[in-house]
């Protein structure tokens, strides 16, 4: 049985191009002049597709976006809005809209918005099993969170992935593209921290050969690289603003052109953005471009720090006891109960990473099989909430230096981490000079 698709616009002459154009791709289509009549066609019978215009003579467009989202929700709506009616659109995505074109209709991208639409699986359900098991944890803010993420699967609005560092923001952006139309095509993940200034041009765009020194054969580039998938934009935040104006002209052109190339060349990519920062205080202190900001900002989505949902512990620290004992071909170790709840009482400023690196570092200290209080190297921290603050009863603390460097050491070793290694975007992460990078890192024993 064909696909169907309902097209609403009451314009006769676009109505017949979208009907040819769809036609050709062997759908076959229904048309309404209005949003009575697209009322009548979704209550008669069921589409594969909705594409309508915004101004219609008796509503608008986004009516039937908000009436679909309710009723239809199986039916992906694309709305069509007059050129430079940006701000039209975005509010279409917000309200649900799976996509937007603008007029005149770019026929190609038309055919592009159809085939992602109809590779569109039926609405995952938070709970059945369609949503990823790799995001455990059943607590209140985790089932909205996998229920969101079923959601915005459906979309191809650019999402911002906000929250703490190591609180599993890639891992979000990853189900979100997996469950979507686009889980055959590449995910491609970026630490914009971790680019050094001069090669990021090169390394989003691409480069031609001999377009510089070193610029042995082209490169495509990481917008290339993602072309019909996914690029996930992490620590956005650090990107400097020469490089968010070239970013925002290839998101808003969807285009891109290589450094040395003469040509910019398509490029149909969805943007999902993360970042551990305020980017809202970015964009205030002068240091993040507003426009960027609303072009990666359509929806927000908050991950939840691991403090606001203690209850997930328990399962977090039994899977990742399971796995380091899979890959060491050992028994896995089991926790003491006196061990599970100081790690309940603990803040986990570094969230679930530092939950994992904890307890790979106790499996390595612990004895039969059994991870004691004392294997998880955690001093007596003051349970959340306790009303003490870091410094505020010091006399639980063995040994002042040791605690403050144990601090030291873990945020280096996280900006390390986020930064893969770069030395000089971890200093520059943590406020620190190279030369006093340098020492730290000579004076803890860090290679």
């Amino acid at each position: 049985m064909a696909q169907r698709a309902l097209i609403v616009d009451d314009e006769p002459d676009i109505r017949e191009l979208l009907e040819i154009t769809l036609g050709r791709m062997k759908l076959d289509t229904r048309c309404a002049r209005n949003v009575k009549e697209a009322r009548e066609w979704l209550a008669r019978e069921p589409f594969d597709l909705c594409l309508t215009d915004m101004r219609l003579p008796d509503g608008t467009g986004q009516e039937l976006v908000q009436l679909i989202q309710q009723r239809y929700p199986q039916t992906p709506v694309a709305m069509i809005t007059a050129y430079g009616s940006l701000d039209t659109a975005i509010n279409a995505l917000k309200a649900g809209a799976f996509d937007f074109l603008t007029k005149p209709v770019d026929l190609a991208r038309l055919r592009e918005l159809v085939a992602t639409a109809l590779r569109l699986r039926s609405p995952a359900q938070p709970g059945d099993g369609s949503v990823d098991s790799r995001l455990l944890g059943d607590s209140p803010p985790m089932r909205l969170l996998r229920k969101q993420i079923a959601k915005l699967s459906r979309s191809q609005a650019p999402v911002y992935i906000s929250g703490e560092s190591g609180s599993g923001k890639e891992l979000v952006a990853r189900l979100i593209h997996e469950l979507g139309p686009r889980s055959e095509q590449p995910f491609v993940p970026v630490n914009c921290g971790a680019i050094p200034s001069e090669l990021m041009e090169s390394e989003f765009f691409g480069h031609k050969k001999g377009s510089f020194t070193g610029a042995v054969e082209d490169k495509p580039g990481l917008f290339k690289a993602a072309d019909g998938g996914t690029l996930f934009l992490d620590e956005v935040a650090d990107l400097p603003l020469a490089m968010q104006v070239k970013l925002l002209r290839a998101i808003q052109e969807k285009a891109v052109r290589a450094v040395g190339g003469q040509q910019e060349v398509a490029v149909d990519v969805r943007i999902l953005s993360a970042t551990h920062k305020d980017l809202a205080g970015e964009v205030a202190a002068g240091r993040f471009r507003q426009d960027l900001y609303y072009r990666l900002n359509v929806i927000e989505l908050g991950v939840p720090p691991l403090r606001e949902r203690r209850e997930d512990i328990a399962l977090l620290a039994e899977r990742s006891l399971q796995r380091l004992a899979a890959e060491c071909g050992l028994d896995a170790a089991q926790l003491s109960d006196e061990a599970l709840e100081k790690l309940k009482n603990y803040r986990f400023p570094g969230n679930v990473r530092e939950l994992e690196n904890m307890l790979e570092r106790a499996y390595t200290l612990c004895e039969d099989d059994v991870i004691q209080a004392s294997d998880l190297r955690l001093g007596d921290a003051p349970a959340p909430g306790s009303g003490e603050s870091a410094g505020g009863n010091l006399t639980q603390i063995d040994d002042l230096e040791d605690f403050l460097e144990n601090i030291e050491r873990q945020a280096i070793m996280q900006a390390l981490e986020e930064t893969r290694w770069n030395r000089t975007a971890a200093a520059q992460r943590l406020g620190l000079s190279f030369r006093s990078m340098r020492y730290r890192l000579k004076k803890l024993g860090i290679d």
